[in-house]
């Protein structure tokens, strides 16, 4: 990895997220600079994001050596292993690549965090849950012609059941509060493999029940922030999470551009395999 390389990737970072932001969601760009009533949906938010991959790639370029580093491993030899193709590889395990990963996180992060903030601040949600049972006895109707919006009669028979017994007065609450947790945890990179996992599970069930809006969209992205959780956010909160809460894999810490440490990352040494007879 190069400066330049760096460079190309943090304008190709900056450009991604300039382009889920125009196709997939309206406003971002040209809205109000400060809404008060919807403040995850302020344009202000927008720059500041992009503002923050751009800097994040100024600076993962400035703590690189003129001749670069190499980041290119040899395939795994254990026996057994099939390795992955080496681009691949490096965009979801090594830190460099990270940036490519903010525009995905702030994107996904902010429609959840905005569909959460909606839920909170809504008394149909979080004062005996009526939005939820209209959604709710919406979605089990099955109408006298045309076809059901749930496929799946499982599905329906559970929300009947959830009707039936009132859990939309507490189960709204958790929807809303969870939208905005997941929403949270992807902007500042903090467990974003679990955060995204919960996010795909509310775009499933929501699609089960016949919405598709900007389900697939979140979904799709949501998977992949999921495959990726090692290093999506390492430009956020996951740089020290990750290696305080340790893995059963690997418990030695990733450092990159700490003080006292060196500027690439140094990634765990395998074990040595003992031998078998």
């Amino acid at each position: 990895m190069t400066k330049t390389r760096t460079y190309v990737l943090t304008a190709a970072a900056a450009g991604l997220y300039a382009f889920l932001c125009w196709v997939f969601a309206d406003g971002l760009f040209t809205g109000t600079l400060w809404n008060s009533e919807a403040i995850t949906e302020s344009v202000i938010w927008t720059y500041v994001m992009l503002a923050a991959i751009v800097a994040a790639g100024l600076h993962q370029a400035s703590t690189l050596p003129a001749e670069g580093v190499a980041i290119a491993h040899a395939p795994d030899e254990a026996t057994g292993q099939i390795d992955d193709p080496i681009g691949w590889k490096l965009l979801i395990g090594n830190a460099f690549f990270a940036l490519a990963w903010m525009p995905v996180r702030f994107f996904v992060g902010r429609e959840w965090l905005a569909a959460g903030e909606h839920k909170v601040r809504d008394d149909a949600w979080m004062s005996g849950g009526s939005a939820l049972k209209g959604y709710w006895t919406n979605a089990v109707a099955i109408p006298e012609g045309g076809r059901p919006a749930i496929t799946y009669a499982w599905f329906r028979d559970l929300l009947d059941y959830m009707l039936s017994n009132e859990w939309y007065t507490w189960f709204a609450k958790v929807i809303a509060v969870g939208e905005v947790l997941v929403g949270l945890g992807l902007i500042v990179g903090a467990l974003v493999g679990i955060a995204a996992f919960f996010g795909t599970l509310l775009n499933f069930n929501f699609q089960l029940a016949g919405s598709a809006s900007t389900n697939p969209v979140l979904f799709g992205l949501g998977v992949l922030l999921v495959i990726a959780w090692k290093v999506a956010g390492w430009w956020g909160l996951d740089r020290w999470l990750l290696p305080r809460l340790g893995t059963p894999w690997a418990r030695r810490p990733l450092t990159f551009g700490r003080s006292g440490s060196s500027n690439t990352p140094t990634l765990p040494t395998p074990p040595v395999a003992a031998n078998t007879v």
